[in-house]
């Protein structure tokens, strides 16, 4: 703390962002000041603070701080070093989900309508997103039903093409086949704008005649199915709210905290109409209400399109924000901090679906903390190791017969898996089925990236876990000798047993089968094995069939050509199950069972 004292005289006046560090040297916590001598103070006095950011505190062990010009530079600062180091302490937002938009293309001559997850600035107009039970292939499916507009990218060139099924059953005009002048298809595509809009009542009386029609006609199929989509229209309807205005595109975002989870609810409004919403449970150890919020904001919208609204409570940074969207995100957004009318109703449904929320997912969180960061703590206890296993690696082989061998890297970060760190790799120096030789290779190749430039995108692990026995566990620390490799816990578990084996002793350590700790290091090594298999299995598909089958006896070239007219592809073949295999000619079931445990065996 003497070290942490000296640094907080030396803090200056300045915006910045600050960077706490535990004693391992671990980022666990980023964030962003106005002031940054009283901001990063602020943690260090005795004053009352929530349980979370005492809990941060006592891990603090020292603190750097980079200088910015501005707070809105500081606040993007942050983001992108939450997003480079995944603080223990930071919200940090894992909805890489993105939601599904109508897209109409008005820079064709004839516009075709498509679906899209991505909004880019190319003069096209977008509707949605659609979420919350929206099924945007229904509105897209009554639009085509109802205004014959193209789905199809299909050039329109001077050379009329052929008719496609949809112009015979009245669901495309067919400007590609010259059957509709371009006036006529820009006075559809109008309407259908329209209908996008939300406006539905036009299209509900066409879908009504058409039902009729149907009707009369004894096409009750098709009658049905006008019934369907007028009922969706209805739906969609319902969810308009009274007394708001149609042309409302707003997000409404709602914080709560009980001081040791936290959790943000959002609902969208688009064209008046509710769209739906999503809660968020948060980890985070902020120290104050907008704080939290602000982080929320701004990871959200950076890989979600913000709206043109954003409702919150009093305590959101509005300038701040809209500052931060203008210059930073290149949009123009309002944030309203709604106090009375429909937005504040709108406001306080969002408050009553958060609070819910996280009364309902106080266990579910805990949860996961046991099987997470607390998994991680009991690890470091139960075997000793030198230090907390924020970042686990976990390497896995996969072949047949040495046939295209290839290896899997898994990370798990404070226990819970990081994908966008997995890393996959070929076997280039090892002949046959060697694994321990190929393990080698892939610890060398990676291994020798620490201390390099490259050590940036490839952080030191805390932890490295093998699977195998003590044997295993000795080649690989030769490895790690061979390499001059320090301060690396390393460990195997031996699957039949599920024994972990450590450096520190030379018996096994038993740990419940209960215990999250244990299920943790199992979830990473089955999640390398998951990895590497997949890998091989997707090199091995646009391999030739022959490569792969010739280790089994009595599976020659006839055999190998019906496998293959049966299944097409080496993967379903490996997916197979014994009956499927024996029903194919020439295999029978004995050849069936050898093959099936062929793959059993060597994967």
């Amino acid at each position: 703390m003497n070290v942490i004292t000296e640094k907080l005289k030396l803090l200056p006046d300045s915006a910045g962002v600050y960077i706490m560090l535990d004693k391992y040297g671990n980022v666990i916590y980023v964030g962003k000041a106005r002031v940054l001598k009283n901001r990063v103070r602020q943690y260090f006095h005795s004053a009352p603070k929530p349980e979370k950011v005492m809990r941060m505190v006592e891990n603090i062990a020292d603190f750097n701080y980079i200088i910015t010009a501005t707070e809105i530079d500081a606040l993007a600062l942050e983001n992108n070093l939450i997003k480079k180091y995944k603080p223990k302490y930071n919200i940090l937002l894992k909805d890489d989900k993105t939601y599904p938009y109508i897209k109409v293309n008005m820079r064709e001559e004839f516009p075709s309508f498509c679906v899209t997850r991505k909004i880019k600035k190319d003069g096209a107009k977008y509707f949605g997103p659609f979420m919350g039970g929206i099924n945007y292939k229904d509105i897209l499916e009554t639009c085509q039903l109802l205004f014959s507009v193209r789905l199809c990218h299909t050039p329109v060139t001077a050379m009329p093409k052929r008719e496609c099924l949809n112009y015979h059953i009245g669901k495309c005009c067919a400007p590609c086949a010259h059957k509709i002048s371009r006036e006529e298809y820009a006075a559809k595509v109008k309407l259908a704008l329209n209908f996008l809009d939300g406006n539905y009542s036009k299209a509900g009386e066409i879908l009504t005649q058409k039902m009729l029609a149907a009707a009369e006609n004894e096409a009750f199929e098709l009658a049905l199915d006008y019934k369907t989509k007028i009922s969706m229209l209805s739906k969609l309807e319902a969810k308009r709210i009274t007394s708001i205005n149609k042309a409302l595109d707003a997000d409404t975002i709602a914080y709560a905290t009980n001081g040791l989870y936290s959790a943000v609810n959002l609902l969208v409004t688009r064209k008046g109409i509710m769209q739906g919403g999503t809660s968020f449970a948060l980890d985070e150890a902020h120290t104050s209400e907008a704080d939290a919020l602000t982080s929320f904001i701004t990871q959200y919208y950076t890989n979600h399109e913000p709206p043109a609204e954003i409702i919150a409570e009093g305590y959101c940074e509005k300038e701040f924000l809209e500052n931060f969207f203008k210059e930073k995100l290149g949009k123009t957004v309002t944030v309203t901090l709604a106090k009375q009318g429909i937005k504040a109703r709108l406001l306080d449904m969002a408050k009553a679906n958060v609070r819910d929320y996280l009364d309902k997912s106080v266990d579910r969180i805990k949860h996961k903390d046991d099987m997470t960061v607390n998994a991680c703590e009991r690890l470091r206890q139960q075997l000793s190791l030198s230090r907390y296993p924020r970042r686990m690696e976990c390497y896995d082989i996969s072949n047949v017969s040495g046939v295209d061998k290839v290896a899997s890297m898994v990370v798990f970060i404070d226990g819970e898996a990081d994908k966008t760190s997995y890393r996959r790799f070929k076997i280039k120096t090892v002949e046959g089925a060697d694994d321990f030789a190929s393990l080698k290779e892939v610890l060398l190749r990676r291994l020798s990236k620490l201390g390099t430039e490259e050590e940036e995108r490839f952080p030191k692990p805390d932890l490295v876990v093998i699977d195998g026995g003590k044997g295993q566990l000795s080649a690989v620390k030769s490895i790690f000798d061979e390499l001059g490799v320090e301060d690396i816990d390393l460990i195997s578990i031996a699957k039949q047993e599920e024994e972990i084996f450590t450096l520190s002793s030379p018996d096994s350590v038993r740990i419940p089968r209960s215990d999250y700790s244990l299920r943790m290091v199992q979830r990473i090594r089955d999640e390398a094995h998951r990895f590497a298999v997949t890998y091989f299995r997707n090199l091995h598909s646009k391999s030739s069939l022959s490569s792969i089958l010739d280790g089994i006896e009595g599976v020659g070239k006839r055999k190998r050509i019906a496998l293959m007219e049966k299944f097409s592809n080496i993967e379903k073949i490996m997916n197979a199950t014994e009956e499927q295999l024996a029903e194919v000619e020439g295999i029978g079931p004995a050849l069936a069972r050898k093959i099936k445990t062929y793959f059993n065996e060597n994967l």
